[in-house]
């Protein structure tokens, strides 16, 4: 199977963790105060980034492309990363980290159902409602350390999208073509069924960070539009996040 030119993808990954060693790590001496409800979504967003990513990782291995597979294991790093800033920055706060959270729970649990394609299909809808929550996370609060951390996370999610597109781009063109738009339009409906259940369960926190639920859900759902084209347009990696 045809996959593209994933070398290009293990050299920005590689960049990316150079770049990181060199710029440190946030200030976390600053410590951080958030409202409680804020600090609710930023727990249950750290064990969402929590995870060893061995599944993914197996079926990258069985795809059958090993640039593809070395750049899925440098993006499995990245979210770990994440998941370990967001605890440090819970410490910051003296805000303990969760155990677990049922939304991870149904959220692996249906990534692990069948192959790479519906793997990627679920990850993608976590990839997207991220965008929209880290972008409000970092533009919502005055607190430096936060706004430092939701932004490295962000910048980190900005290449996740368009790396997920590209090899989707290939998956969903192996379907027939009578399946590809519907495919993909499934795919919006659950995203919609997501960002809607994450829009209540976090509507207390995303209206101290000024986003209410309908704007949260009205500004991820206009983002899947340029997912989509992006999947099943010869050109996946024209994909662009909104500003």
């Amino acid at each position: 199977m045809s996959t593209g030119e994933f070398a290009k993808w293990t050299r920005r990954f590689e960049d990316e963790r150079e770049r990181r060693h060199i710029e440190g790590d946030p200030e976390w001496g600053l410590g951080a105060t958030l409202h409680p409800s804020v600090w609710a979504g930023v727990q249950r967003f750290q064990v969402g980034e929590d995870g060893d990513g061995a599944n993914l990782s197996r079926k990258a291995d069985q795809a059958g492309d090993p640039d593809y597979a070395d750049a899925v294991r440098l993006f499995i790093a990245e979210e770990q990363n994440h998941a370990r800033l967001l605890a440090r920055l819970l410490a910051a706060g003296g805000v303990p980290k969760l155990a677990g959270h049922w939304s991870d729970t149904v959220f692996v649990r249906l990534r692990r159902l069948m192959g790479l394609r519906t793997e990627l299909l679920v990850l993608m809808i976590a990839e997207v409602v991220a965008l929209r929550y880290y972008r409000a996370l970092r533009d919502g609060t005055d607190d430096p350390l936060t706004t430092d951390v939701a932004a490295r996370i962000l910048a980190d999610e900005e290449r996740h999208v368009p790396f997920h597109c590209e090899r989707l781009h290939a998956s969903v063109a192996e379907l027939p073509r009578l399946m590809r738009g519907p495919t993909m339009a499934l795919w919006r409906l659950l995203l919609l069924a997501v960002s809607a259940t994450v829009a209540v369960d976090h509507g207390p926190a995303l209206r101290r960070l000024g986003v209410g639920r309908r704007r949260f859900l009205a500004d991820v759902m206009a983002s899947s539009r340029a997912v989509v084209s992006a999947v099943l347009a010869p050109r996946p990696d024209q994909w662009a996040s909104t500003p």
